[in-house]
């Protein structure tokens, strides 16, 4: 038994220079697998970050998890700022508005419940907005009535196309009316977030509602013409007294929040029962009877169209941004 049980210890003394051997030849078999794996990551990581510095504003794909993995801000300040003022920015104290609430509710189907405010009956939907904060006006919704319209009865160039669903769209919208009105910037930032955000909640592009307040109002929400239109939309607040009935009457009819939303489901309603997106514009004008608008119809759809190429080009080119060329 001695004698076996030493036979054996001898065996497996000489089998483990031979299982050594074995593992380094499996791990110089395995080395270029290893080194294809890292090359792998190594490339996906530079073009999450390529994807991310070069902000494409298409909100597709790649783009969407570039943004997901770093903030949309970080990369701002990477490009104007240097890489260098990265470990400023970590040691600045924090923003006013914290990144998880850019992110505002917007309007589902729930029902309407006038004691509740936009967030209170937000059930669907979710935008970013400059502004965030407009999110949390005490407004009642309008979603009750411009639910009542099927979307099918709606011109589909005035859907949402969801060109003002990027930060940096709404940004560089924000960056021509200011120029174009010489605005100051919280007030048109406030204008563009209430925009997008009643967009939502009535649904309507919100491309179309800022390019129709461009040519009421040039975004003045006191200016009052003779007939009696007021605020952003020039609505003709003795004929809708029923709709501000909803907000305390016809006090409130130029505020902004107040004003974009009946003014929206006006559009809406006439751009459904009119049959197009031009007659609708017509009507709105109320020239629906006239055989002319007094090109009121050409001068917001060149406007719309101008806000579409702002968006999808994402540039801003100086002679449209300044001087006369500007004003339609």
């Amino acid at each position: 038994m001695i004698k076996y049980f030493s036979s054996v210890s001898k065996d497996l003394q000489a089998m483990q220079p031979n299982a050594a051997s074995a593992k380094s030849l499996l791990a110089y078999a395995m080395a270029p697998l290893y080194r294809a794996i890292n090359g792998i990551l190594i490339v996906t990581v530079f073009m999450i970050v390529g994807l991310w510095l070069s902000g494409n504003g298409t909100n597709a794909g790649a783009f969407d998890l570039a943004r997901i993995l770093v903030p949309d801000e970080a990369r701002h300040i990477v490009w104007q700022n240097g890489f260098g003022m990265l470990d400023q920015y970590q040691a600045e104290a924090p923003r006013p508005v914290a990144d998880k609430d850019i992110a505002a509710v917007i309007y589902g189907k729930a029902p309407f419940n006038p004691h509740q405010n936009s967030l209170d009956t937000a059930k669907q939907q979710t935008v970013a907005l400059l502004m965030p904060s407009v999110a949390h006006a005490q407004v009642k919704p309008i979603s009750h009535l411009s639910d009542r319209i099927p979307t099918s009865k709606i011109d589909p160039q005035a859907l949402d196309t969801n060109l003002m669903g990027s930060l940096k769209n709404q940004r560089t919208i924000a960056d021509f009316f200011e120029k174009k009105y010489n605005l100051d910037r919280a007030k048109i930032e406030e204008y563009v977030s209430n925009t997008v955000l009643i967009a939502k909640e009535v649904n309507i592009d919100p491309v179309l509602l800022l390019a129709v307040i461009s040519i009421e109002s040039n975004f003045n929400p006191l200016i009052k013409s003779p007939a009696g239109a007021e605020g952003l939309m020039q609505v003709m607040t003795i004929i809708h007294q029923d709709k501000y009935a909803l907000y305390g009457g016809a006090a409130d009819a130029v505020k902004p929040e107040v004003n974009i939303r009946v003014g929206a489901y006006i559009l809406k309603y006439l751009i459904a029962t009119s049959g197009s997106l031009r007659n609708g514009l017509k009507s709105y004008v109320g020239s629906a009877n006239a055989e002319h608008d007094g090109g009121y119809t050409d001068k917001v759809l060149a406007e719309r169209n101008r806000l579409i190429a702002l968006c999808q080009t994402g540039v801003s080119n100086k002679s449209t941004l300044s001087g006369k060329e500007l004003r339609s």
